[in-house]
């Protein structure tokens, strides 16, 4: 099964390319819906979080109050690596259970949307890189819109991550989202099939060359003994 790791920046449209990904039958396991499970009430890093961070964080009903919380972690590098050190742990063994699945059910290639993947080195478990990308004047303005933000908040949030530009750098395969949905939806269409694995290598993936090895080796070997019979009958009968 093909790995590829979708990622870009705060507003930079990488929601948008997932969601179009999906409507290509493509499977996604997205690290920002698992990362808001993991903190549901009940869950041992909503716990963690409010030993460390206070009931201020948390709303009536126990879930977290995220524009709250953000403001703090957002601010403090020190504290958004405590609150990473709650949930990324949770969020990667649920990754890795999806991932499970889809190649249980034989799945021919699954999109990973992380916001981090070059941060949390998460890279360095898929065979391709996608980054989603525009400038970063068009990312603050597009961040500003989407969120309610002032121009100084916004730009915390942005600084939080790794420039887009140092993720363009690493990446296999860059999108540029910085037109229109149009322009975007022929990218993403794009993507699909250069990145689809064909059947042979999608067996290669799924089965594993000791597998496929060990299969070539029994036809090989039914075929010679087919032969061998053949062979013996016919010097029987002569």
């Amino acid at each position: 099964m093909k790995l590829v790791g979708l990622t870009g920046g705060i507003a930079s449209g990488k929601s948008t390319v997932s969601r179009l990904l999906q409507e290509q039958q493509i499977p996604i396991i997205d690290a920002d819906k698992i990362a808001r499970q993991v903190v549901e009430p009940g869950r041992r890093a909503n716990r963690q979080i409010r030993e460390h961070f206070g009931d201020e964080v948390f709303l009536p009903d126990g879930n977290l109050n995220r524009a709250k919380l953000g403001e703090i972690v957002f601010a403090d590098p020190s504290k958004r690596k405590i609150l990473n050190g709650y949930t990324h742990p949770a969020i990667r063994l649920e990754m890795l259970k999806q991932v499970l699945y889809q190649w249980l059910l034989g799945t021919k290639m699954v999109v990973l949307d992380v916001p981090l993947l070059f941060e949390s080195k998460l890279d360095r478990f898929v065979g391709t890189t996608v980054v989603v990308y525009c400038s970063e004047v068009l990312q603050l303005q597009r961040l500003i819109k989407r969120d309610g933000l002032d121009e100084t908040l916004a730009t915390q949030r942005m600084r939080a991550q790794s420039p887009l530009s140092e993720k363009v750098e690493l990446a296999d395969i860059v999108i540029d989202n910085s037109s229109d949905l149009t322009q975007l939806t022929s990218q993403v269409k794009n993507l699909v099939r250069q990145i689809t694995p064909g059947t042979g290598i999608w067996l290669l993936e799924y089965l594993g060359p000791q597998v496929l090895f060990a299969g070539l080796v029994a036809v090989i070997g039914r075929f010679s003994i087919s032969l061998f019979s053949n062979i013996l009958s016919k010097s029987i009968k002569t």
